[in-house]
């Protein structure tokens, strides 16, 4: 499969995917391309950087725990940690690094928040005596 970005006649830019270059000609030969925002069947597509997978740097490792079943205890603890965020604190979402940097400094109002981040940044905001902690999903939270 090959993902294209085109344009129509009357420059409306969108994508598609296609089984393969051929593929994407015959269809146009053919008429059977059309815009989706005008219906325009000149389409033509456009130059696009190529999408190659780079080789990240491996996070650095995390404390993990593997627990009993029977250590509901935990769990619960976990779960209403989870359930007090949620209710007592703001949800920034992938914004959590910026916005905690915002707090400690003093240049956003000072409040409780929760959100995500890579372990990476949230070792740079340790690093820089901002205090967060990882908050984990429990397996049942992920189904």
């Amino acid at each position: 499969m090959i993902r294209y970005a085109l344009r129509c006649a009357d420059g409306h830019e969108f994508e598609s995917w296609f089984r393969d270059s051929d593929a994407f000609d015959a269809q146009s030969a053919a008429k059977l391309l059309s815009c989706p925002a005008c219906g325009s069947l000149k389409i033509e597509k456009q130059i696009m950087a190529p999408n190659v997978a780079l080789q990240e740097e491996k996070p650095a490792p995390q404390p993990v725990a593997m627990i009993a079943e029977k250590d509901h205890e935990i769990r619960q603890m976990l779960r209403a940690l989870k359930q007090h965020l949620e209710a007592h604190a703001e949800n920034v979402g992938v914004g959590f690094a910026d916005e905690a940097r915002k707090i400690h400094y003093g240049e956003a109002d000072e409040r409780a928040i929760y959100g995500v981040t890579s372990p990476d940044e949230a070792k740079a905001l340790h690093d820089e005596g901002i205090p967060v902690l990882p908050v984990p999903n429990l397996p049942d939270d992920l189904n």
